[in-house]
C-alpha cells in the first residue's frame, strides 16, 4: 500500500483525505445501503498517491472492499469537522484532521462477501419513514427530548433552537422530506444519537455508524429525495423491465412517503417516460400487470424536468 493520503502540517498534525461512498439500492420495496463492519461503516478509504482522480480513487476502494463495480456516481459534500471523526476503536477522538469527500451511487443489490452487507436505510434513520404513517418515535421520544434541549441556555439560544426544530421537524409547517440532514444534525447537537458520544443518547434513534458515516448517509438521502422530484433517477434502481407498481414503490421507498396511485400514473403517462414491452409480469395475485421499460431518450431530454411526486398528506 502506498501513501495513505496523510500530510504533515507545520505543527506535525496530519491531514487525511477520505473517500466515502453511499451505495443505495431498492430491494423488495425497501431502500438498502451497502455497508461494512457489520453495518457500522460505509465503503471508504483514503486518497492514495496512485489514484489518478478522486472518483478513480473512490471506485478503486469500493471495488476492492465490496467487489461491486460502480456505475454512475456523483459527489455529495465535503466534510472537514475534526470533532466528528473518531478513531477506529472509537475510544478517543483522533488528533488527525480528516477531510471527507462523500459520493452517492445508485445501483441494484447484488450478493456480497462476508465483510459486506446490505442494510435497510431506515434502520439508521427510522424517523424518516412515513410510508406506514407518522413514526411514533417522533412524538413519543424525539420531540419531547428536543424540547428539553431547546429550553437549555439563554432566551436567544432557546428561541433559535425552537425555530430550528420547528422547521426541520415540521411542528409549525409542513414536514419537508428533504430536511434529512438538518434533522440528524439537531439530534447530534442535542446528544440524542450515539455518534455524539453524550451521556444520554436516545436508544430509539436508529443504528449508529462509525465516524461521521451516518451523517453522510443523511446527506445522501436528502440529495436523493430532492433529485427524484425533478429527475427520474429511480429507474437506475429498477430492472430493465418493471411494472408501474414497482416503479411507484421504488419512489415511495426513497421518499419515505405514500404516493397517490392514480396521480402518480397520470404523471408518468404525461411525462412519457416509459413504454409498454408487450409482455405481462408473471402472475402472482390478481390480474397480471403490464411490463414497462424506461425510455432513455426521453429522460435525456428531460434531465432537469419533471414534477413533484403526489404525496398523500395524511400525517
Amino acid at each position: 500500500m502506498k501513501s495513505s493520503g496523510l500530510q504533515k502540517t507545520s505543527h506535525q498534525q496530519r491531514v487525511s483525505i477520505d473517500l466515502t461512498a453511499v451505495l443505495i439500492a431498492v430491494t423488495d420495496d425497501e431502500p438498502r445501503i451497502m455497508t461494512r463492519n457489520h453495518g457500522r461503516k460505509l465503503p471508504s478509504g483514503p486518497l492514495q498517491t496512485e489514484h489518478r482522480s478522486l472518483q478513480q480513487g473512490l471506485r478503486s476502494w469500493v471495488e476492492v472492499q465490496t467487489h461491486h463495480p460502480l456505475g454512475y456516481i456523483e459527489q455529495l459534500y465535503t466534510f472537514a469537522d475534526r470533532d466528528r471523526r473518531q478513531n477506529e476503536s472509537q475510544d478517543e477522538a483522533s488528533d488527525d484532521y480528516w477531510i471527507t469527500l462523500s459520493y452517492l451511487a445508485l445501483t441494484r443489490e447484488q450478493p456480497t462477501n462476508s465483510e459486506v452487507t446490505w442494510q435497510n436505510l431506515y434502520d439508521y434513520l427510522p424517523w424518516e419513514d412515513f410510508r406506514h404513517g407518522r413514526p411514533t418515535i417522533l412524538d413519543e421520544a424525539i420531540l419531547p427530548r428536543l424540547q428539553i434541549w431547546a429550553e437549555q441556555g439563554d432566551a436567544h439560544l432557546h428561541s433559535r433552537r425552537q425555530q430550528r426544530i420547528a422547521i426541520a421537524y415540521g411542528t409549525s409547517q409542513a414536514w419537508s422530506d428533504e430536511a434529512v440532514l438538518q434533522r440528524y444534525e439537531i439530534l447530534f447537537e442535542a446528544g440524542l444519537v450515539e455518534e455524539a458520544r453524550s451521556e444520554s443518547p436516545l436508544a430509539l434513534t436508529g443504528r449508529s455508524m462509525n465516524w461521521d458515516h451516518r451523517r453522510i448517509l443523511a446527506t445522501a438521502l436528502a440529495r436523493l429525495r430532492a433529485k427524484i422530484k425533478y429527475r427520474p433517477v429511480v429507474f437506475e434502481l429498477l430492472p430493465e423491465d418493471f411494472t408501474l407498481t414497482e416503479l411507484q414503490r421504488g419512489v415511495e421507498a426513497l421518499s419515505g412517503q405514500k404516493l397517490h396511485t392514480q396521480n402518480f400514473r397520470r404523471q408518468i403517462e404525461q411525462q412519457n417516460l416509459v413504454e409498454e414491452t408487450g409482455r405481462l409480469a408473471p402472475r402472482t395475485v390478481g390480474r397480471p400487470a403490464q411490463l414497462m421499460r424506461f425510455r432513455r431518450d426521453i429522460v435525456l431530454q428531460r434531465a432537469i424536468a419533471g414534477t413533484k411526486p403526489p404525496y398523500n398528506r395524511e400525517h
